[in-house]
Order: C-alpha cells, then sequence, then structure tokens
C-alpha cells in the first residue's frame, strides 16, 4: 500500500516518518518538498504550506499505521489515504513486506 498524508512543518513529517519506520509500520517514508494546499475546513477557506509523506506499508498492517498516524499527527482530521499498490518491480514488493511487522495487534477504531 501507498499511504499519503501531509504534514505540517519538517519537524513533525521528521518525527512522523522515523517513527512509523523504526516501528516497523512502514518500510520507507518520503518526505516530498512542501506545497502550497487550499481547503475548506469548519467553512473557511485555508491556504497553507505543508509537506506530502508518501509512506509505504502493508494491507496487514494499514490499520496500527492510520491508529499511530492519528495519535503522531497534530491536526484535529490528517489527511490519510490509502491507496492499493497494482503493481511494482517484484523485489521492491518483498522488501517492503519484509521491512514491515505482518503480525500487528487489534486496533480499536
Amino acid at each position: 500500500m501507498l499511504v499519503i498524508c501531509n504534514a505540517p512543518d519538517q519537524d513533525t513529517a521528521r518525527h512522523i516518518a522515523r517513527t512509523l519506520v523504526e516501528e516497523r509500520l512502514a518500510a520507507c517514508v518520503n518526505i516530498l518538498p512542501a506545497c502550497r494546499s487550499v481547503y475548506r475546513w469548519q467553512g473557511e477557506l485555508e491556504e497553507d504550506s505543508e509537506l506530502p509523506l508518501l509512506i509505504k506499508t502493508t494491507e496487514e498492517a494499514y490499520p496500527a499505521l492510520q491508529h499511530r498516524l492519528v495519535v503522531l499527527h497534530p491536526y484535529e482530521v490528517p489527511e490519510i489515504i490509502a491507496v492499493d499498490i497494482a503493481h511494482g518491480l517484484p523485489a521492491y514488493l518483498t522488501w517492503v513486506r519484509e521491512s514491515v511487522v505482518s503480525s500487528q495487534p487489534e486496533v480499536d477504531s
């Protein structure tokens, strides 16, 4: 899976990325350069700088990863979007599976 999440600043992005990889919930997290996000929040038009995170994980680890992202993230409702990977270099996908803990504890919603 590829999980997309935006962070508000470099320190938060690095903390989230390092924690997810250290805890083996993600094989890799790319921190992309800042972008401008324009969105509506609580009835107001907002515009902020954010850093996109591209998080590589497995379907089995996703529930625990999502829970951890919610805990780590400073936003009330962080962007967390998971996309299934249909195809990829088999050796890379094997590395992702081997890098992520396959057995995750139950997580309450």
